[in-house]
């Protein structure tokens, strides 16, 4: 049926004219027969206004014509429409519900498993309080090693120095004032010695130096008093200087007889004396003929160009290489350090910090001698005092408990010995300024020895008249030549520079370039001023410069190359005797141990072994430390080297006490670095442990990880391969006041019983090798 003309129309609707089509003014009444012919656009519009807000109206309601004609989708209508969007809301209502209900599923069983856990470290934490007592009363009868080696020594040093009384030979105990008063005015009123002698007496001195040092080293703190140390020193200090002057004095002795060393090709005096501590070459200018300025000591490789002004001159030239330092100040007794004091009247170990006069120290004592320590912690303060642990029995340890709370917050067992000087937080004074041109000696270090460069007046020689032979004698001594010259009128003048060439000593070895400093005598500092034109040839190990004047010389090395190490790793290696390798980014050093001595096994350096001299040779364990820090190879921080290398700060109590620790039970178990111990914070160390039976190398599957914090000992479930560090415990495993105790719960029998028969000396060295190393701070 046709519906009238012009009704139904959609606004702007139009005919096409296409005769097949209905006429432009009408329009089919049924659903399915109202469409109107519009054109693409037309429709788009129409669409639009019929549907606004509508998405997909428009020409991708029906289908755009580039995609598959007038055939679009078929148009919902509003109540489909709205039937879909409901049932698009309760859907999202459902997931939303779903995902709620799994979260909070999820949540219940993360905090089901937290309470698991927690309450399984309560149990444990309980557990390992109620048999602290007993397992401190254990380690304490292993600790008595060290109290063993400490008496040991003792009896030692008094024996030596009974042998030394009944030997008689003349030589002086160092240790007794009156003896080396006597040795140094015998030896001071002796005139005219020839070079040869001096050397020779030279040996003698630098052998009681040694003695004396080793006795400042050795000694526990709490047995020397504060005037011994001034002693000691005092006596090094006039020692030395005795021994310089008999070297001027046998200078002065041998330039009298210059002629009698001339040399044929030159006529000028060259004489050159090499011993195993010196090395002495002197020039003496008979001839002054200035073609001859300069001169290269052959069998010394030292050497030296003059000024054409000086070369003319009646000048000998002294190049005096002491393969010591007996020039820089001497290291002060640090005032920081802790020491472990066992009192007469109570058997009881204590370590305390040592930042005050010995007579306060006393005092302090007195007052309290349980609370011995008191240190700044992160702001807190804090006590540190260890009982005798043989008292203790599982019956009283809570009592011992409740006071441990009241007296510090950190309570654990420490060796009666020595500990090596340890960074804490103190009030520190105001840092002393370095000048721009000083070198400070904290953060560098002389290597190689002293080169004193003089330059003498050549005293009048013997001349031959009518067969006699006269010489002048002048009672003047020996005289330095003054260069520049001194006057005020040329104080402002430039004069031409001395050129010098030294040959550096096979025993050391130089990491990367060396600075040269001279010695300011008035100001008793090493400087770097002065000196030009440094040309350094590692392979040759020669170097060369220039001087605005003539200077006592000294090469200067970073003491902190070698750290922090890469890596290191202590493994036993037979009854009383075990490797200890430290890995440095330019060195791979390894020492053994065996009883109470210590041998330096190699020094690789780029591939090849170094300082042959030092190794092979069993010594003690201050004594390879001094030998190693002389030869340029320092892996030994001392109290400042915390402000030049990027250390991982440990606490005191947790540092020492692991290094006591895993000395006890070093003979059967092997211990190595682990990354972890960088994420581990300040209180707590992480390392790894296996137990080493064998001769040969740890395989990496037998390592575990350990934490400790000198309190509280725990075996860790991460490897050295996880993605991060966890504190979680190992499956199986249990916390323990002691990391001897954890240990023993992995150990065999074996092993334990090695443990339990390890040489009191064997213990007591692997302790003073780690504390000097302090391989947990600065790796």
């Amino acid at each position: 049926m046709a519906a009238p003309a012009g009704q139904g129309m959609l606004p702007g609707a139009t005919d096409c004219g296409c005769s097949s089509r209905p006429p432009r003014d009408r329009y089919w009444e049924t659903p399915e027969q109202r469409l109107v012919w519009l054109s693409p656009g037309l429709l788009q519009q129409q669409l639009m206004w019929l549907f606004p807000g509508v998405p997909g109206s428009g020409a991708s309601f029906l289908g755009s014509p580039g995609s598959g004609g007038s055939g679009g989708k078929k148009k919902l209508s509003k109540a489909e429409r709205l039937r879909l969007q409901k049932e698009e809301e309760d859907r999202r209502l459902i997931e939303e519900e779903e995902a709620r209900l799994r979260a909070e599923q999820e949540e219940a069983e993360r905090l089901e498993k937290e309470r698991i856990v927690r309450e399984e470290r309560e149990r444990l934490e309980a557990k390992d309080q109620e048999r602290r007592g007993t397992e401190l009363a254990e380690l304490h009868s292993l600790e008595e090693n060290f109290l063993s080696a400490r008496q040991w020594k003792a009896d030692y040093r008094a024996h030596a120095k009974w042998e030394h009384y009944m030997q008689c030979d003349g030589s002086p105990d160092p240790a007794v004032p009156q003896e080396i008063n006597t040795f140094m005015s015998l030896w001071q009123e002796n005139k005219n010695e020839d070079i040869e002698f001096v050397i020779k007496k030279g040996n003698q001195v630098l052998n009681l130096i040694e003695k004396l040092n080793f006795l400042l080293l050795d000694t526990p703190p709490n047995e020397l008093m504060e005037k011994v140390i001034i002693q000691y020193q005092e006596s090094i200090l006039e020692l030395q200087s005795l021994l310089h002057q008999k070297y001027n004095e046998a200078t002065e002795h041998l330039l009298k007889k210059a002629s009698t060393f001339t040399d044929s090709d030159s006529g000028n005096m060259d004489v050159v004396i090499k011993d195993k501590n010196i090395t002495f070459c002197i020039w003496g200018n008979l001839k002054k003929n200035p073609r001859f300025k300069n001169h290269m000591f052959c069998d010394a490789e030292n050497g030296f160009d003059l000024p054409k002004t000086v070369a003319t001159s009646d000048i000998a030239v002294r190049i005096l290489h002491t393969h010591y330092d007996h020039i820089s100040p001497l290291q002060l007794i640090p005032k920081l350090h802790l020491k472990v004091q066992a009192p007469e009247s109570k058997p009881e170990l204590t370590v305390l910090y040592d930042m005050k006069e010995e007579k306060e120290e006393e005092q302090k004592s007195g007052e309290d001698s349980n609370l011995v320590i008191e240190k700044e912690s992160d702001g807190r303060k804090s006590a540190i005092s260890f009982k005798d642990s043989t008292k203790i029995d599982p019956g009283e340890n809570e009592k011992l408990e409740e006071e441990s709370e009241k007296k510090s917050e950190n309570v654990s067992t420490i060796s009666g010995v020595q500990v090596a000087p340890l960074q804490v937080a103190t009030d520190e004074k105001e840092e002393e300024i370095i000048g721009e041109n000083e070198v400070d000696l904290h953060q560098f270090t002389p290597v190689g020895g002293v080169y004193l460069i003089d330059a003498l007046k050549l005293p009048p020689q013997a001349k031959q008249i009518k067969g006699w032979t006269m010489v002048e004698l002048l009672d003047v001594g020996l005289e330095t030549y003054p260069y520049p010259p001194e006057s005020e009128e040329t104080e402002d003048a430039t004069y031409p520079r001395i050129g010098v060439t030294l040959r550096l000593l096979d025993s050391v070895i130089f990491f990367e370039e060396p600075m040269v400093a001279r010695w300011d005598s008035a100001g008793k500092q090493w400087r770097t001023d002065g000196i030009s034109d440094i040309k350094y040839k590692m392979k040759e190990k020669q170097i060369s410069f220039e001087m605005d004047a003539f200077y006592t010389i000294t090469l200067i090395q970073d003491a902190h190359l070698n750290m922090p190490y890469q890596s290191w790793e202590l493994r036993p290696n037979g009854t009383d005797e075990l490797l200890f390798m430290v890995v440095t980014a330019f060195a791979e050093v390894l020492m053994q141990i065996k009883g109470n001595q210590c041998m330096l096994s190699s020094v690789i350096v780029d591939g090849s072994e170094q300082l042959s001299h030092l190794t092979g040779k069993w010594t003690s364990p201050i004594d390879l430390i001094i030998a190693l820090k002389k030869a340029g190879v320092n892996i030994f921080p001392s109290d400042y080297s915390y402000k030049y290398v990027c250390v991982n700060k440990k606490t005191p109590l947790a540092e020492v006490t692991t290094y006591q620790q895993m000395a006890l039970v070093a003979s059967a178990f092997a211990f190595s670095w682990s990354k972890w111990n960088l994420a581990s914070g300040q209180d707590q160390v992480v390392f790894k442990v296996s137990e080493h039976l064998k001769t040969d190398a740890v395989k990496d599957e037998d390592w575990s990880l350990y934490m400790f914090n000198g309190q509280r000992a725990q075996r860790l479930r991460i490897s050295e391969t996880s993605e991060a560090f966890s504190e979680d415990l190992a499956e199986n495993t249990e916390f323990h006041s002691t990391l001897y105790h954890l240990i023993k719960d992995f150990a065999s029998e074996e092993a334990i019983e090695k443990v339990k028969k390890a040489s009191c000396l064997f213990i007591d060295a692997i302790s003073q090798l780690l504390i000097a190393t302090r391989v947990l701070t600065y790796s």
